[in-house]
């Protein structure tokens, strides 16, 4: 999740926040990405995010760490 702001027709953006949380689908993390996406803009607050024109993105990655390439398996 990145939480920027446009000032000044500058946009900055604060170093990205990760969850360690693993979803059965895209379809899950995308739901829960625009819930914790409302907390956030909820947490912030009307005032700071219309002061600094805040906005969220986020972007939901599958985890290849614990999976074998193709070419690695063998096919019998």
């Amino acid at each position: 999740m990145m939480i920027c702001s446009v000032i000044n027709g500058k946009t900055q953006c604060v170093p990205p926040i990760t969850f360690k949380d693993k979803y059965y689908d895209a379809y899950d993390c995308m739901v829960d990405g625009y819930v914790k996406s409302q907390e956030k803009t909820i947490e912030l607050g009307r005032e700071d995010v219309n002061k600094y024109n805040i906005y969220i993105k986020f972007g939901c990655y599958e985890d290849n760490s614990n999976k074998t390439p193709a070419s690695y398996i063998v096919i019998k």
